[in-house]
């Protein structure tokens, strides 16, 4: 898959937490090596898609503490599996992306875009 840049650092680091959390997941679940399995493609677009919307962008805080909720109701239960999964291993995979997962879930409400 290749990297998408988005306007912000802050953007590119919460797309590559949700890509590296979706490969961890497809690895274990869907025993795949290098590509990502059918399924986990389209989540892992769907999250781009809706990242490159956020009203936030670089203000925002973490998914699970956003006041406007964005993914259909489909997608969220797949992305909170995931999630679920995968959030627990990421201290062990990526530190520094939970280490910056926890700082940005650490504000108190999104920062709305001009």
């Amino acid at each position: 898959m290749k990297r998408l840049e988005f306007s912000h650092p802050r953007m590119n680091r919460e797309f590559n937490t949700i890509q590296c959390m979706i490969r961890m997941y497809c690895r274990k679940h869907h025993n795949t090596r290098h590509e990502f399995c059918p399924e986990c493609a389209e989540l892992l677009e769907y999250a781009r898609a809706r990242l490159g919307k956020c009203l936030f962008q670089e203000g925002k805080t973490t998914c699970a503490k956003c006041p406007v909720h964005c993914y259909k109701p489909a997608m969220r239960e797949q992305a909170r599996a995931v999630m679920r999964f995968a959030g627990p291993r990421m201290i062990y995979h990526h530190p520094i992306l939970t280490f910056w997962h926890y700082i940005d879930g650490r504000r108190e409400e999104p920062i709305k875009k001009d």
